[in-house]
């Protein structure tokens, strides 16, 4: 005969390997994401020419910038996810999943991904808005590889796309902690 407090270990035990197994899951696709839109497309530098290692992000409240030769970048600046693309690009530089632990962590406790896509000012205006509507879209599959509900995250095209700063800082999608 089994006892009501039986059936609820069970229950904890079944659903901790579930979550396990999730989590093995959301690792391996991100493992498949960063290799796929990081090593994959990174350029080929010579050794001298190497740049130190990508810093972790540990505390994400602090300014931190990933660069990447090609023009690819991420900056995590007071809580708001910064893409940076090169010109005519919609890849992602590495250290996306890093980057977004901030958002994901958001996301867990509640609150709203906004992402939101923004161009420069060179080349054919309508191409720009495309193309910045392609890069907001990467980054919610980013967002969702990791693990975030689709519900959670949500595409918004911002009433100025143009965005400002210089022309490599205008080509950029944001993400941002919404309630």
């Amino acid at each position: 005969m089994s006892t009501r407090a039986d059936d609820d270990d069970q229950q904890r035990f079944a659903l901790g390997f579930l979550f396990a197994l999730i989590a093995l899951v959301v690792m391996t696709v991100l493992g498949v994401v960063v290799y796929k839109y990081g090593l994959s497309h990174a350029p080929k530098v010579p050794p001298a020419a190497t740049a130190p290692a990508a810093p972790t992000v540990a505390v994400v409240t602090e300014t931190v910038a990933v660069v990447i030769p090609d023009g690819a970048s991420i900056r995590v600046d007071q809580g708001v996810v910064n893409f940076y693309f090169a010109t005519g690009s919609a890849d992602i530089a590495p250290g996306a999943a890093e980057a977004l632990a901030l958002v994901i962590q958001g996301v867990q406790n509640g609150r709203k991904a906004l992402v939101s896509g923004f161009h420069d000012t060179t080349g054919d205006p309508a191409k720009n808005e495309e193309l910045a509507k392609q890069r907001a879209q990467t980054v919610r599959d980013v967002l969702t590889g990791l693990g975030v509900p689709t519900e959670k995250v949500a595409l918004e095209k911002p009433a100025v796309t143009t965005g400002s700063g210089n022309n490599a800082e205008a080509r950029r999608v944001e993400v941002k902690l919404v309630d």
